[in-house]
């Protein structure tokens, strides 16, 4: 679909500047809404971990453009822009936060474990690597039941790679040669853990190696650069050639939760090419090329401002979960499955 993206002329530049502009948007949605949900969480208006995707958007927002329907995508707790591209309404990450009984977790957690698995965006089980054999497994079965022409993607982290599901899901993988995407943000840090006490290889893009895999490695904070690497591994595994691997090389610039001041990154690190800020990368680029205007690029923001905003509202008008009323049985119970009404 965004193949045009990796081609040169005329056509080839006014789908990239497209799929560009639709991607920033995206982000500038995300980093608002969770801004939003960082300053409801200080507000004492949200109970549990809020985590965000600050430093971390256009490596997420880039997997959820070159996906379509009937792909499975599996993302992460900083996944927010990735989660928006693919389809998630605004609505189901503002009612899981806000404790809604009208959103997809039915008030039953107030985390990031929400989905749509009948769209193929999977519930996250774990962060730790254990995503890619729940892909895997969604993959297989539609081989089994005969769907071709589609492609699963999972999003982890750099500590994922150390974790024994990570090397087991990518050995099946391979073996079954299945369509499957692999991005690693490399945010330098595993919570609190920096890289050279996680791995001793000289990159990560190292590990692919040993299962058969193509790598690319990136810089996670370049919108263009990600929006490149991660739609040509997407058509790379559609088109038959195996599972594939982007490693892209960035900071998170928050703690690893609202509930962590990050003191233990380093201002140098911060001030290093690893520590830009995608967003205001996307936005200079965006005036350098030509394509927008500060003055547009406001309006973008005032709009994805009134979104957050209207959607805030809606959730904290809506009832919260009456414990006398519900059964608290299994969520595969009909009145708490996906779908129901």
């Amino acid at each position: 679909m965004f193949q045009a993206v990796l081609n040169h002329g005329a056509v080839g530049e006014s789908t990239f500047r497209d799929a560009y502009l639709k991607a920033y948007r995206y982000m500038l949605l995300a980093r608002i809404l969770d801004d939003k949900f960082a300053s409801l969480y200080r507000a004492g208006k949200i109970h549990g971990g809020v985590f965000l995707g600050r430093g971390q958007e256009a490596l997420s927002v880039s997997i959820g453009i070159a996906l379509r329907r009937g792909d499975v995508f599996a993302p992460l707790i900083r996944d927010g822009a990735g989660r928006l591209a693919f389809g998630e309404p605004i609505l189901d990450a503002v009612r899981t936060y806000l404790g809604s009984p009208l959103g997809p977790m039915r008030g039953r957690d107030g985390n990031v474990h929400r989905g749509r698995p009948k769209e193929g965006l999977l519930p996250m089980i774990s962060h730790l690597g254990a995503m890619i054999s729940v892909v895997n497994g969604v993959l297989l079965a539609k081989r089994v039941n005969g769907e071709k022409d589609m492609v699963g993607a999972a999003s982890i982290g750099d500590g994922a790679t150390s974790t024994g599901a990570f090397h087991e899901s990518l050995n099946q993988a391979a073996i079954e040669k299945l369509p499957l995407v692999v991005v690693i943000a490399n945010n330098q840090y595993a919570y609190s853990t920096p890289t050279n006490r996680q791995f001793v290889c000289r990159t990560l893009a190292d590990r692919a190696v040993g299962y058969g895999i193509d790598c690319q490695s990136i810089d996670g904070t370049d919108l263009g650069t990600c929006l490149k690497a991660v739609t040509r591994a997407v058509d790379s595994a559609r088109n038959g050639h195996g599972p594939q691997m982007v490693v892209a090389s960035l900071l998170r610039l928050c703690g690893h939760g609202e509930h962590d001041d990050a003191n233990y990154i380093s201002a140098k690190l911060k001030s290093s090419p690893v520590g830009r800020d995608c967003l205001k990368v996307a936005e200079d680029e965006m005036q350098c090329r030509n394509w927008m205007t500060l003055n547009e690029i406001s309006g973008w923001r005032t709009e994805a401002l009134q979104k957050v905003e209207e959607a805030i509202a809606t959730v904290q008008r809506e009832p919260a979960p009456d414990p006398f009323k519900e059964s608290w049985c299994a969520l595969a119970a009909k009145h708490l499955s996906e779908g129901y009404e």
